[in-house]
């Protein structure tokens, strides 16, 4: 057993876990009061994010100074919400920052970036992500393949059963922030621009 093992907790509340400190460098979500270690991003997963927040910070910058783009931002689920502390890549909001808050506060979107080694928790974590009221879309971006799915909340307040797909030579509309993004932008700089 190596020592970051012997080192995680059993249980832990959100609370406990945001003032935890694992000391091997790494960074861990909360799962069902258990902490998850995250992998670490590939080259073209943190090009794919940085690219993403870029464009997003840029165009609420022209056009909602209001709103902002958050890298890496708490998410608190509606849904057994002292247990769960999840972590996507990005999160928009239009609520002013504070100081002494970890979560992010009333996200309308959140973007999530797929790697082989995250898939099915970052699906689970998507489940989760609905539940937040003021969230309207999750972005769900591959970082292996051009393929960019984006969940959009219905006007009754709940969510389709599947995510509208979009792949080389498409345009993502963001309605939570009106913004179009063509996906070869998305995957600029990537190994897979080539193929956008």
């Amino acid at each position: 057993m190596t020592s970051a093992a012997r080192k995680l907790p059993d249980r832990m509340t959100v609370s406990e876990f945001l003032a935890w400190r694992s000391g091997d460098g790494a960074r861990y979500e909360l799962v069902e009061g258990v902490p998850r270690m995250q992998d670490p991003a590939s080259d073209a997963h943190g090009t794919i994010q940085l690219r993403l927040g870029t464009l997003i910070a840029n165009h609420l910058e022209r056009t909602r100074p209001q709103c902002r783009v958050v890298a890496n931002p708490g998410i608190a689920p509606r849904l057994r919400t002292n247990w769960n502390y999840r972590e996507p890549e990005l999160g928009v909001t239009c609520t002013p920052n504070r100081g002494d808050v970890h979560m992010l506060p009333d996200p309308i979107l959140l973007v999530e970036v797929l790697s082989p080694s995250n898939t099915d928790a970052t699906w689970s974590n998507i489940a989760l992500y609905a539940t937040v009221p003021s969230v309207q879309e999750i972005l769900i971006v591959d970082s292996t393949v051009i393929d960019v799915q984006l969940l959009r909340r219905l006007p009754d307040g709940s969510w389709p059963q599947e995510a509208e797909t979009f792949g080389r030579g498409g345009t993502v509309q963001l309605a939570s922030i009106d913004l179009a993004i063509a996906v070869r932008s998305i995957y600029r700089q990537t190994h897979l621009a080539t193929e956008a």
